[in-house]
């Protein structure tokens, strides 16, 4: 019976759906996370009577035809790249973007990744990383007697020496853009590395037409909105329960023609 096939296939869809909104209900507080929806597409169908055959030798034609469906497939997990609200976080070297584009980091294989998630920190040698100590790009390096650290939105990154009062200029950040943000390649925390879907990056000082602009002192929060999350997490188990249903009955259906005498 195609009944049980097409059963199983939408059991693991739903399965699979849940999985994707148990993943964005996890980071609801990581920093800068952007939800994932998954996308599902029917299956091959069958052809019982063709639509648009002839069904006569005078020329007349079939106007619907009969297609069985065969079930259900994954075909994407797409992410949502709206922006997260900003939050206050006070910190001198938490800086969110307030529009498009991503941070550079420079991974210890020597690739560039990419993120949103802007809670930096110092090094051993006064350089901007992340948490995992990997540098962020262009490589910036606060001296080590700045007794004030203050970071512009068009990314220029100015210090006040000990001793001065004039602000000095040790670097800028830039940021990067992608035609097809949505194509990043997400290698964990937090990090994502361009691929042939997400189009080569284009990159920019802050404020630079069509780039956000950064903002010190705020950290760009997950996009996942609980109450949708658990509303979808409903339907998931619903749809899953009925799927169920469909092999359950579909069984029932092959007990009975079995029992027949």
């Amino acid at each position: 019976m195609r009944s049980l096939n097409i059963g199983a296939t939408g059991m693991l869809a739903q399965q699979l759906n849940v999985e994707v909104i148990s993943h964005n209900i996890a980071n609801m507080n990581t920093t800068a996370y952007q939800r994932r929806r998954a996308e599902f597409q029917d299956l091959l169908y069958q052809n019982q009577r063709r639509v648009g055959s002839t069904s006569s030798d005078t020329g007349t034609v079939v106007p619907v035809g009969v297609q069985v469906g065969l079930g259900v497939k994954t075909a994407a997990v797409y992410r949502i790249t709206e922006a997260g609200n900003l939050t206050l976080t006070e910190n001198t070297f938490d800086v969110a973007i307030n529009g498009q584009g991503y941070f550079q980091i420079e991974l210890p294989s020597g690739d560039t990744a990419y993120t949103r998630a802007g809670s930096f920190q110092l090094s051993p040698d006064g350089t901007i990383v992340t948490a995992d100590g990997y540098t962020v790009q262009p490589g910036i390096t606060i001296p080590a007697n700045a007794i004030d650290v203050a970071i512009n939105s068009s990314g220029e990154v100015l210090v006040t020496l000990d001793g001065q009062t004039a602000q000095q200029n040790v670097g800028q950040l830039e940021i990067a853009r992608f035609p097809n943000q949505a194509g990043l390649l997400a290698i964990g925390d937090n990090l994502f590395l361009e691929s042939p879907a997400s189009g080569a990056a284009a990159t920019a000082a802050p404020g630079t037409a069509g780039f956000g602009v950064v903002q010190q002192g705020f950290l760009e929060t997950s996009n996942v909105n609980v109450v949708e999350e658990i509303t979808n997490l409903i339907t998931a188990q619903r749809a899953y329960e009925m799927n169920s249903k469909v092999i359950e009955t579909s069984d029932q259906m092959m007990g009975t023609m079995s029992n027949i005498r």
